[in-house]
């Protein structure tokens, strides 16, 4: 069983469901308090959020597994989300996924044994004007080619 939540965190979780006319409504900034509790969003996380939101724990699945913001296994320090949706995938985000596989030595999905990089392709950035792309955490890289992408990678201590 993972741990529960913190003090700290509960009360924030209180005051974000206060802010709402029905409590489902908090599921997002909830989920979000969860992950950067947990580092990632377990099944045992989400029956914890089903129960404060009174809601079916499927509920809470369907978000997180619609989202690509949300982790359901912890990720590296530097989580690489590759876009593999239309625009990017007609601009070359299937050589760059290849490059980076190479580059890193893992596969979709998988995590570099020092815990530094996670490689992911999510559907959508929502980010085709600079296609193609990807996500470093929060950070928006595009127009990518793999000469940018050894320079992204050069910059992650």
């Amino acid at each position: 069983m993972s741990p529960e939540f913190s003090e700290k965190t509960i009360k924030k979780i209180r005051e974000i469901v206060a802010c709402y006319p029905r409590k489902e409504a908090a599921i997002l900034p909830v989920l979000h308090l969860t992950q950067k509790e947990f580092g990632c969003i377990s099944e045992e996380e989400e029956k914890r959020v089903a129960e404060i939101l009174e809601l079916k724990p499927i509920q809470v699945r369907e978000v997180v597994t619609f989202y690509t913001m949300f982790n359901q296994k912890p990720v590296g320090k530097y989580h690489i989300q590759v876009c593999s949706n239309l625009s990017c995938s007609l601009m070359g985000a299937e050589s760059l996924i290849d490059y980076l596989k190479e580059k890193l030595g893992i596969g979709l999905g998988e995590t570099t044994p020092d815990k530094k990089f996670t490689l992911s392709s999510v559907e959508c950035l929502g980010a085709c004007e600079m296609a193609p792309s990807l996500m470093v955490n929060f950070d928006y890289h595009g127009n990518l080619d793999k000469e940018k992408i050894d320079k992204i990678l050069s910059g992650l201590k």
